[in-house]
C-alpha cells in the first residue's frame, strides 16, 4: 500500500472512534445542518453535476442515474431529514443477564467503525451513504465512479464543511481520488476498514468480491422477474408490469423478465400494450413472439436467445419467457435470478403461498411491483444498498444493518478457576 492511501485510511480509522462520543441529539442537529446547506448550495451542486453530464452520452442508461435535478435534490434533503428522525441503532441492548457467578452480561449494538463504499455514477449515493453511516456512528470512505467525480466532490465538500463547522473531524467522510488504483488500495486496507459495500452492476460486484481482503456485503445487481400466473388479474398485471419495467429503468429493482403462463398467452398483447408506448424492446421466446407479433411494434420485438435471460438490462429492454405453470416459473427464476426481487401476479392464494416459500430472493412480491424494493419505500429513511446475500443483511439495508454488536461484561473481582 502506498504512503498516501495508508495515511488516508489510518486517519479515517483514528477519527472514526470520535463518533462514539457524539450523542444522538448532536448527530441529528448536524444532519439538519447538512440538509439546510444542501438546499442553499443546490445550484452549485447542479452546476458541478452538469460538468459530469456533459461527459456522458444522453443515450447511456447510466445518464439518468447520474442526473441531478432540483426535485431530486429536494428529495435527497427530505431523506437526510428522515434519517435524522429515526431512532439511533447504536447502544441498543439485545440481551442482558446475570450469570450464577455474578458477572453481568450485556449484548449491545455498536457501529462497524469504518465502511468503504464503492459505487458507480450515482451521486445521490454520496448523501445516502454519509447520512446513514453518520447516524449509525460509522465513518465512511467513498469511492465513486469517475463519471460522477465533479458531483461527488461538490457533495463531499458540503458535508465536510458542515462537519468542520460543528467540531467534527471532516475526515469521517472521505472521498478517494478518481484513479482505479484507489479502489484496489481500499480493498486491501484490512487494518483500517471494517466493511466494504459495493453498489453497482454485476461486473463491479464480482470484482469487489473477488479482490477484497475485507468482508463484503454484496448489493445492487438485480435480475428481477414477474410471473403472470394463469389466475392473474389482467388489470393488476398490466399496471404492475408497466410500472416495474418503465418507472425507472436504470435501477436494480426494475423488471428484466416477464414470465407468463402458457394458458394466458392470448392476454400478452394487452399486458404489453403500455410497454410499446414507452418504446420497450422485448426479447420474446418462440411462443411469446408469436403471441405478440401481430400487435407489438416490429422494430421493438426481437427473438430471445439464451443471453436474453439472466440479463440485468438497466434499459428499456425486457425478456419474456413462456412456462407451463408454477413449477416451471419457479425453476426459471431459480436458474436466472440474482436473488434480488421476484414477483407473482395471481388471485390464487395457494399459488402465491408456494411462490413465496420456494422463491429464493431478498424480496418476494405478490401482486405488487418490484419497484418498491427501496429503503425509503420500506420506511427505513434511506438505504445504503440492497443486499442479495444471506449473511448479516438481506434486502434494503439501512441503519440497523450498519451495526455489529459487542458483549459488555461487568464484574466485582471474579476470576475463573
Amino acid at each position: 500500500m502506498d504512503d498516501y492511501h495508508q495515511s488516508t485510511f489510518q486517519l479515517v480509522s483514528e477519527v472514526s472512534k470520535s463518533l462514539n462520543l457524539l450523542d444522538e441529539n448532536q448527530i441529528n442537529a448536524i444532519l439538519e445542518c447538512i440538509a439546510k446547506e444542501t438546499e442553499s448550495k443546490m445550484y452549485y451542486i447542479l452546476a458541478e453535476n452538469q460538468k459530469d453530464l456533459q461527459r456522458m452520452d444522453t443515450g447511456n442508461p447510466k445518464y439518468d442515474r447520474l442526473l441531478l435535478t432540483e426535485q431530486r435534490i429536494k428529495d435527497i434533503v427530505k431523506d437526510i431529514r428522515n434519517v435524522a428522525t429515526l431512532p439511533s441503532p447504536t447502544g441498543r441492548i439485545l440481551m442482558q443477564k446475570t450469570l450464577p457467578n455474578g458477572l453481568n452480561l450485556t449484548k449491545k449494538t455498536v457501529p462497524f467503525g469504518v465502511i468503504g463504499i464503492i459505487y458507480e455514477a450515482r451521486p445521490n449515493v454520496s448523501f445516502d451513504v454519509f447520512s446513514l453511516c453518520f447516524k449509525s456512528g460509522n465513518a465512511c470512505i467513498l469511492k465513486g465512479g469517475s463519471d460522477a467525480w465533479y458531483s461527488n466532490e461538490a457533495i463531499v465538500n458540503i458535508i465536510q464543511n458542515v462537519l468542520d463547522e460543528n467540531g467534527v473531524n471532516p475526515n469521517v467522510c472521505t472521498l478517494l481520488p478518481n484513479e482505479r488504483s484507489a479502489t484496489e488500495e481500499l480493498l486491501n486496507a484490512r487494518e483500517y476498514v471494517d466493511l466494504i459495500i459495493p453498489r453497482g452492476g454485476k461486473e463491479l460486484i464480482n470484482y469487489v468480491r473477488e479482490n477484497s481482503k475485507i468482508p463484503v456485503i454484496e448489493t445492487g445487481a438485480g435480475v428481477c422477474h414477474t410471473y403472470f400466473h394463469k389466475d392473474g388479474d389482467l388489470a393488476k398485471g398490466k399496471e404492475i408490469i408497466t410500472n416495474a419495467k418503465t418507472r425507472k429503468v436504470s435501477v436494480c429493482n426494475s423488471l428484466d423478465c416477464l414470465i407468463i403462463d402458457r394458458d394466458r398467452l392470448e392476454d400478452l398483447p394487452f399486458l404489453c400494450e403500455d410497454l410499446q408506448k414507452k418504446d420497450v424492446t422485448i426479447y420474446a421466446d418462440k411462443q411469446a413472439y408469436e403471441a405478440l407479433f401481430p400487435s407489438y411494434s416490429y422494430d421493438l420485438l426481437k427473438k430471445a436467445d439464451e443471453d436474453s435471460f439472466g440479463t440485468e438490462f438497466l434499459d428499456y429492454k425486457m425478456a419474456i419467457k413462456t412456462v407451463w405453470g408454477l413449477d416451471e416459473a419457479i425453476s426459471h427464476i431459480s436458474k436466472y435470478s440474482s436473488k434480488h426481487s421476484e414477483a407473482i401476479v395471481s388471485e390464487n392464494r395457494e399459488a402465491i403461498n408456494i411462490f413465496e416459500k420456494l422463491v429464493d430472493a431478498a424480496c418476494v412480491y405478490a401482486n405488487a411491483s418490484t419497484a418498491f424494493t427501496d429503503g425509503a419505500q420500506f420506511g427505513l429513511g434511506a438505504e445504503i444498498g440492497i443486499s442479495t446475500q444471506k449473511m448479516h443483511a438481506r434486502g434494503p439495508m439501512a441503519l440497523e444493518e450498519l451495526c455489529s454488536y459487542k458483549w459488555i461484561i461487568e464484574g466485582d473481582g471474579q476470576t475463573r478457576s
